[in-house]
């Protein structure tokens, strides 16, 4: 009997090892596929690691491009709910002066200022459609249906009476008027658009607003000169 027990642990002990050796093998097998010098578990958790890493990269990337072409604040949304009624009324003087006008450069001043700012319009409406926020009313020119906080208010929005008096005008009067009150327009304009460009996260938003300087500044310059004129 007792030898009958020795033998039954030798074959025990027998059988352990062979298991444990192909445990080993196993191991050994996949450390060397890998390439790895470290531990079977280390080698095991590494492919995991590293795709998850890679896909955090990469969802990173794509953030930071995201926030970089569609990101917007409030001042874009200030910006694009001001300027909207701005260029409106712009357009709405600019269509006064090809039956008024007496002055061939007021006239054409006219139709470039329609011809700027009517496709802004249409973009601008389209960014606040995009953003899911209301896009003004047409004939909407009183500065208080208008939310411009941090946008100075809506500088040089021509009253009620000032309209009138211009529809009412003609000739050289016309052209004075015209010239005189476009240009606060203007300058309304440019300071809406240098708040936009210094406090706006869109960057379509900030490039208008670039452009908007740029033009405008410019045919304030050009309206000064023709008032010199007279």
């Amino acid at each position: 009997m007792i030898r009958k027990r020795s033998l039954m642990r030798r074959t025990a002990v027998v059988a352990a090892a062979g298991a444990a050796a192909l445990v080993l093998a196993a191991c050994g097998g996949s450390g060397g596929d890998d390439g790895s010098a470290g531990h079977g578990g280390h080698a095991a958790t590494a492919p995991s690691s590293a795709p998850s890493s890679s896909a955090s990269a990469s969802a990173s990337a794509s953030a930071s491009a995201s926030a970089s072409q569609g990101q917007h604040n409030a001042a874009d949304v200030a910006f694009a709910k001001g300027m909207i009624p701005h260029h409106r009324q712009a357009v709405e003087m600019a269509d006064l002066a090809p039956g008024r006008a007496r002055s061939a450069e007021v006239k054409k001043l006219a139709a470039d200022i329609k011809k700027a700012q009517d496709p802004e319009i249409r973009t601008l409406s389209g960014w606040l459609t995009s953003w899911g926020e209301d896009v003004p009313a047409e004939g909407a020119m009183d500065h208080s249906t208008h939310d411009m906080s941090g946008m100075g208010g809506m500088d040089g929005m021509m009253t009620a009476e000032e309209m009138t008096g211009l529809e009412n005008a003609s000739g050289k009067a016309f052209d004075t008027a015209f010239t005189e009150l476009m240009i606060k327009h203007h300058e309304g304009a440019v300071e809406m658009a240098r708040t936009e460009q210094a406090d706006g996260a869109h960057g379509p938003a900030r490039k208008m607003a670039v452009e908007i300087i740029d033009s405008q500044s410019a045919e304030i310059e050009q309206m000064n000169a023709l008032l010199g004129k007279d």
